[in-house]
């Protein structure tokens, strides 16, 4: 009788352990999809959610919502080169930010997809075994 509840308590464990795998391997998967579409198109994967923050859309955006932002009476005159070199600049961090966010995703989620894995696997190959035991 013992021996029957504990078996019972160490199936119950192991199913547990292999759904908790199961969930966390999905959710891990779906965010690598996000970080794979994310790196098809850097750009516009990219967010910023300060309201100071310059538009990144086109250059003439960029240049009005600097020259906004750096004089507030509208008398600052920056020449284009200077405001394009500053605005490629922008553009090109704001790409190396989502694509260093996508591979470390990517990276984190692969290596908690691979635990799950062999998580999942090892418990289930015990599962089998015990209940052949008790069978």
């Amino acid at each position: 009788m013992e021996k029957e509840k504990s078996t019972k308590i160490q199936m119950i464990f192991g199913y547990a352990v292999c759904l908790v795998a199961i969930i966390a391997f999905l959710i891990c998967i779906s965010s690598m999809v996000y970080s794979l579409i994310d790196l098809t198109d850097p750009f516009n994967a990219y967010r910023t959610y300060g309201k100071d923050a310059p538009s990144l859309a086109s250059f003439n955006n960029y240049k009005l919502d600097i020259i906004r932002s750096l004089d507030i009476e509208h008398n600052l005159l920056l020449d284009d080169t200077t405001l394009e070199e500053m605005y490629k600049s922008a553009r090109q961090d704001a790409i190396s930010k989502v694509k260093h966010d996508a591979y470390r995703s990517l990276f984190v989620n692969g290596f908690i997809v691979v635990i799950t894995s062999l998580l999942f696997i090892f418990f289930w190959i015990w599962l089998i075994r015990l209940s052949r035991k008790t069978a």
